[in-house]
């Protein structure tokens, strides 16, 4: 299984739309994203390199497993 690494935040964006998470509301450089069934919502900054906590935070929250992510990336 290959390293997470940063990645730009329309990476991560697109990542996130394909498992089904919708685009809810910006404020500053911070994005929100919310889905049915999940009580949090997850926040991707607009930077060009996120920093892998961020991802591995959003990952929990989404409840994404490794191999899911992979999968989705491979799409992008």
């Amino acid at each position: 299984m290959p390293k997470i690494t940063p990645t730009h935040w329309t990476i991560l964006e697109k990542i996130f739309l394909l498992d089904g998470w919708r685009f809810d509301r910006q404020e500053g450089s911070h994005r929100s994203y919310v889905k049915v069934g999940v009580a949090r919502p997850i926040v991707i900054p607009t930077y060009t390199a996120i920093p892998v906590s961020i991802i591995r935070n959003n990952m929990r929250t989404a409840n994404m497993s490794r191999e899911r992510y992979f999968e989705l990336l491979s799409q992008v």
